[in-house]
């Protein structure tokens, strides 16, 4: 008797773009019409050239000095600020993480930043499930078509391991669920998930680094990815796999009887 494979619920049903239809249509493109006017301003103003943590070190005492007498408002800042860089996928995050923990600690440092690019990456997430996918999905190129195959069967663990350990674009895995109709709670608990591990690590650095600056020292994000932490996070996406490989097992084993 032959195992039939259950449908996997991380897929959803109503993928296909809708059609522009008047003013309906013009407001499904109005976020990417956003999108896109923040991403020429950001690079008309020459703004990357400030993404990086010399900036960080130039402004420490007033970004410091503005979080002690506005707690509040600065994490929501911080909340909302991470959110839109992600969303426009501007390059720099890691600087961005680095110095969330450097103003507020590791473990709140973190956890903002972990909410925030959550948030950001599934505003791409619905964006690209608009009458945009088909655009979207040309920018995104053959890395979508190879991803192709594990969404469709593992939607949540593929997502969870390519989050663990990013060798496609953060852009990229961005799109392609879209795309390939993963449901909306599987990206967000993937996504929230999967990027918690580094985004810690970074973060933990920057707490650490007033510490640094005050010292005169240099710190190089190169450096933060050590061998060990690497190491670690290929573990927990092979973890992350064992669900797949459990599936693949039984699913072969079905076939030979």
């Amino acid at each position: 008797m032959v195992d039939h494979p259950t449908k996997n619920t991380d897929i959803a049903d109503d993928t296909a773009p809708p059609k522009l239809n008047g003013k309906r249509g013009l407001w499904r493109i109005a976020p990417f019409l956003v999108l896109a006017t923040l991403i020429a301003g950001f690079f008309a103003l020459g703004l990357d050239a400030h993404v990086n943590l010399q900036t960080v070190a130039n402004n420490q005492a007033a970004l410091t000095r503005f979080v002690e007498e506005n707690f509040a408002i600065a994490i929501i800042a911080y909340l909302i600020f991470y959110a839109v860089f992600v969303a426009v996928s501007i390059p720099g995050a890691a600087v961005v993480t680095v110095t969330g923990g450097f103003l507020f600690g590791t473990l709140l440092g973190g956890t903002l930043t972990v909410i925030g690019a959550t948030a950001g990456a599934t505003a791409i997430f619905l964006i690209a499930r608009t009458t945009l996918g088909d655009f979207l999905r040309r920018q995104a190129g053959g890395a979508v078509s190879r991803m192709a195959d594990g969404f469709r069967k593992d939607g949540f663990n593929y997502l969870l391991v390519l989050r663990l350990v990013p060798v496609f674009p953060f852009f990229v895995v961005n799109l392609a669920p879209a795309f390939l109709g993963l449901k909306l709670t599987s990206f967000v608990a993937a996504t929230f998930i999967g990027i918690a591990p580094a985004t810690y690590v970074f973060s933990s650095v920057g707490a650490g680094l007033g510490s640094v600056l005050a010292r005169g020292e240099e710190i190089s994000l190169g450096s933060v990815m050590t061998p060990q932490i690497i190491t670690a996070l290929i573990g927990l996406a092979l973890l992350a796999l064992i669900p797949v490989g459990v599936r693949r097992w039984r699913e072969w084993r079905g076939l030979r009887r």
